[in-house]
C-alpha cells in the first residue's frame, strides 16, 4: 500500500495532558506526528489539534482508532480526502545583502509576499498557502539566503458541517 501524508483533525476536551496522552500513544507505537497546530475552539473547553502524518490508509485507520479509544477525544477525522481547505504559515528572515538585495525585493512584488519587518541587514516575510505555495516560496528563497524560518505546520478545515 502506498504511504502518503493524511491531515488528521481531533476534537479534545481542553484539559491538561490531553496532548501529552495523544503524543504519547502515537510514538509508544511507532507513529510519527509530521506537524501538529493546538488552539482552543470558539468553546473554549473544546480544543482542535490539526496532526499531519505519514502513513498508508490501514496505518491511519489504527492510529484513528487509538485515538478516539482516549478518554478526552471526542472527534477524530481524517481530512486528506474530503473536502477541506489547508493552510500553513512561515516567517522566513533573509539577510539583506548588496548583491541580493534586488532579487529579493523582485520576488516579494513578483508573489505578493507580506513583509513584517524591513530593517537595514534583514528582511522578515510572512507568507502563507498550500504546501505547494509554501514550497515555491522556500524553493524560490532558498538561493537569496534564507537565515531562518518558523512554520506553523499545516491547520485545516473541513468544508462540510
Amino acid at each position: 500500500m502506498e504511504k502518503k501524508e493524511h491531515i488528521i483533525s481531533i476534537l479534545v476536551y481542553n484539559k491538561p495532558d490531553v496532548l501529552a496522552r495523544i503524543a504519547g500513544v502515537l510514538g509508544g507505537k511507532g507513529y510519527n506526528i509530521e506537524s501538529l497546530c493546538v488552539n482552543t475552539t470558539m468553546q473554549y473547553e473544546i480544543s482542535k489539534i490539526i496532526m499531519t502524518t505519514i502513513g498508508t490508509k490501514e496505518t491511519i485507520n489504527r492510529i484513528e482508532g487509538q485515538l478516539r479509544r482516549l478518554v478526552d477525544v471526542i472527534q477524530v477525522d481524517d481530512l486528506t480526502n474530503v473536502e477541506s481547505i489547508h493552510r500553513e504559515l512561515i516567517l522566513v528572515r533573509l539577510n539583506l545583502t548588496a548583491d541580493k538585495k534586488e532579487q529579493i525585493k523582485k520576488a516579494i512584488d513578483t508573489n505578493k509576499w507580506k513583509v513584517i519587518v524591513n530593517a537595514d541587514t534583514y528582511i522578515i516575510l510572512e507568507i502563507t498557502g498550500d504546501q505547494s505555495q509554501i514550497g515555491f516560496a522556500l524553493a524560490r528563497l532558498e538561493p537569496l539566503g534564507i537565515a531562518d524560518i518558523s512554520r506553523t505546520g499545516i491547520i485545516a478545515l473541513n468544508l462540510e458541517n
